[in-house]
């Protein structure tokens, strides 16, 4: 397929929601695939009939175009290849495992679960890797055949040739071999009669003319199978590339326990598709150019050679940083959009603007836009007892005074509080802060007073020079 036009692809199973390990596929298939002109394809690999779900399926396309990854082809984009789910491919599995049992490639295997199981602990007892033994492979066809006739539960196993080595050229890792007898006649079909994902994976990139697959690592020791298996079925091989896997903070492979979230949890606390996409482009491949950019602009510094082998390690905080130029970039309506999105029925839709404005450099996520909407436009604030603590310090008189100056500007205000309690610095405007948004650090004070009015600035300061006077 050296020659044939570049064609990638995505072929997940809709088991579960869109993670960030899978998504990081997804995307270094279409980088791939736009950096070459070439196509981005989208299988949906549901052979497994109790693990998949449409909701899924769903979900998962939904993530991509939201990501902006779009697929030139597969669901809803038809082509000469399709269909696109493998669930409604069954006819090609079939008619391919009666050809390869007819020509003694495969074979009928009625080894129970249990006894493979013991079979793979007394191989592990005296040091042996655990493979299939070969139990069934000497059964007679027609013996096999009249068994399964009869009723019998069998797997279908792909006969590996012996004394061979299996080589193919990693895209990411180079030459990689593998000896055939170290592989172990392997299940190509499963007893309910679906196809396994080593066969339709591997025949459906052929049938497909998908040209190049980059996959994660635990992928690497299916390859020198599924090589066999296209091998002597007659069809081309893709190019594989296996990337390296991505660990969580604490070096330990990534899960929901050390950070992994999928991407509709991401979406929702306010993760947007360019923070996303411009830190995931980065992790485990390096990039010169630490700019911004979007999908075209990571393309075209997308290079193969520079995927690293070595695993990648999630940063909650590197994608924090993506995410907070990804804010700075976006236009003042989007901006405002997603904060609005965020603050829900607490932001006045007057003030979205000057809030947008304000609160911009303090804010990541939508956690953070919610509290800052609180902080500004809630009725009462629920304070710390470091608040509570200073205003005990600072006293009544100095909030009764910032209250009857409520009306004034800010500079005016902060000249009236200074003369009647003779505060400075630290002293003036801290407990000022505290009482108008129960937060030590964050927007300037003028603009925010400004934008909360006199009547909510002198309830905070009423509400604080109560908790003045409480006892301890």
């Amino acid at each position: 397929m050296t020659n044939a036009p570049v064609k990638t692809r995505f072929a997940p199973s809709p088991s579960g929601l869109l993670h960030l390990g899978n998504l990081r596929t997804a995307l270094f298939n279409a980088l791939l695939a736009r950096s070459a002109d070439g196509k981005l394809l989208l299988r949906i690999e549901d052979t497994d009939v109790e693990r998949s779900d449409d909701r899924f399926v769903e979900a998962l396309q939904a993530d991509l175009q939201w990501l902006g990854l779009a697929w030139q082809e597969g669901p809803g984009v038809e082509a000469h290849s399709g269909p696109y789910r493998q669930s409604q491919r069954d006819a090609i599995y079939q008619s391919l495992f009666q050809r390869l049992l007819g020509e003694g490639h495969a074979y009928h295997c009625f080894c129970t679960d249990e006894e493979l199981k013991r079979a793979r602990e007394r191989q592990r007892a005296a040091g042996k890797p655990p493979r299939y033994a070969g139990t069934c492979a000497g059964i007679p066809a027609k013996e096999a055949q009249a068994r399964v006739d009869d009723g019998a539960a069998a797997t279908l196993r792909f006969r590996v040739p012996a004394g061979r080595t299996v080589v193919f050229d990693d895209l990411v890792r180079g030459e990689q071999r593998f000896a055939s007898d170290d592989l172990g006649d392997f299940v190509i079909r499963r007893a309910d009669g679906s196809a396994s994902f080593l066969f339709c994976n591997a025949v459906d990139d052929s049938a497909m003319q998908v040209s190049h697959v980059l996959r994660g690592e635990d992928h690497l020791t299916n390859t020198p199978r599924q090589c066999l298996v296209l091998d002597t079925i007659g069809l081309p091989r893709p190019r594989w590339g296996h990337l390296p896997m991505i660990l969580g903070e604490d070096g330990a492979p990534l899960s929901k326990r050390n950070g992994s979230r999928s991407v509709q949890e991401l979406r929702e606390s306010g993760i947007v598709p360019a923070a996303l996409l411009n830190y995931l482009a980065r992790l485990g491949h390096s990039d010169a150019d630490n700019s911004l950019r979007d999908l075209p602009g990571l393309a075209a510094t997308f290079r193969l050679e520079q995927i690293g082998r070595a695993p990648a390690r999630f940063d909650h905080g590197q994608l924090l940083h993506w995410q907070e130029l990804a804010l700075r970039a976006l236009e003042p309506a989007a901006l405002q959009q997603w904060m609005a999105a965020a603050a829900g029925d607490l932001l006045p839709q007057e003030q979205q603007a000057a809030f947008a404005e304000l609160v911009a450099p303090n804010v990541h996520l939508h956690a953070d836009v919610r509290r800052w909407a609180n902080a500004c436009f809630a009725a009462e604030l629920d304070h710390s007892e470091v608040a509570t603590t200073t205003f005990r310090e600072a006293g009544s008189a100095f909030f009764a005074a910032a209250a009857d100056a409520a009306d004034q500007d800010w500079a005016a205000l902060t000249a009236l509080v200074q003369q009647a309690s003779g505060a400075r610095g630290k002293g003036l405007f801290l407990p000022l802060r505290l009482a108008l948004t129960g937060e030590p650090h964050g927007p300037e004070l003028a603009p925010l007073h400004a934008m909360m009015g006199p009547e909510r600035a002198r309830a905070r300061f009423d509400q604080a020079a109560g908790l003045a006077l409480a006892e301890h």
